[in-house]
Parts: structure tokens; sequence; C-alpha cells
């Protein structure tokens, strides 16, 4: 019983953050910003590391600075290599997590190339690159290796 109630529990804060998703996808950027903070709040420092993961994936995109666009990017590196070996194996998030590394190196690797640090956005890319390998060839696998490709040409351009 008490199994169900903290799975009910972890389904309705993805729910949640997926709610907030939304409403970042429908142009609120700020208020998207204020829910996300105050979800993290709510989730705390230990918190499952799948959820902040997620939850700093997204709130990163919601940042006006470079700088702090990073931070949360960062922070969601961390959480997600807080799930492995046998912890990520005996999670029900393992998937998802593995599935996020792709999206993860990539944001970094953006990241870096607006803050104009060509090399560290070059090897973030580099590790994009080799972790969308294990992604499937469905829509979310292929936008990913579009993504990739696309601050590829733009870090090649880029260079004199």
């Amino acid at each position: 019983m008490a199994e169900r109630q903290g799975q009910a529990a972890q389904d309705a804060l993805l729910t949640r953050i997926g709610q907030v998703v939304m409403l970042h996808r429908g142009g609120d950027r700020e208020e998207a910003r204020r829910r996300f903070l105050d979800l993290w709040t709510e989730l705390g420092a230990d918190g499952d590391p799948l959820h902040r993961c997620t939850l700093a994936h997204y709130l990163a995109d919601t940042q006006d600075d470079p700088e702090d666009e990073l931070a949360w990017d960062l922070r969601a590196l961390t959480a997600a290599e807080e799930l492995t070996g046998d912890r990520l194996d005996r999670h029900e998030g393992a998937p998802a997590a593995r599935a996020l590394y792709p999206s993860l190196h990539l944001n970094l690797a953006a990241d870096y190339v607006r803050l104009g640090r060509p090399d560290a956005a070059r090897t973030h890319l580099r590790r994009a690159r080799g972790a969308a390998e294990a992604l499937a060839d469905d829509n979310y696998g292929e936008g990913v290796r579009a993504a990739i490709r696309r601050l590829q040409l733009r870090l090649d351009g880029g260079r004199g």
C-alpha cells in the first residue's frame, strides 16, 4: 500500500512537471519558471534524481541569462549521473534517464556556444552524439540527432 502511494506521488509530480512544460510551450515563460522553481523547492535536494534531472532540464529552458541556463543544465546532468550502475538498473525511470543523456549534453553544448566556449561545446556535443547512438529511430531520436547535426554545423562554421 505504501509503495503504491509513493508511486502515485511520483506520478503526480511528473504530471505537474508536464503541466508546467505545456504552460512554458504555450508562451508563459515567467509563470513556468516560477512554477518550476516552486516544484524544485518542494522536491528538495534529496528528491528523486530522475525528477530533479527532469525538472532542472526544463527549468534551464526558462532562464533568461545564459549562465543561469548553464547552471540548471549542469544540475540536470548531475542528477542524471546519480542514476548510475546498480542504482540506475534498479530505478524504474532508468530508461528515461538514459534517453535524456543525448539531450542533456546537447543542451550543455548549446549553452557553451552561447557563452563563447567552443571547446566545452565540442566536448558535450561529442558526448551527445555518442549517447544518441542508443536512441530509437523514432521522432524523438531523429529530432535529437538532427539538433546535434545543426549545432555541429554551427560550430564548424564558427571556426576561423
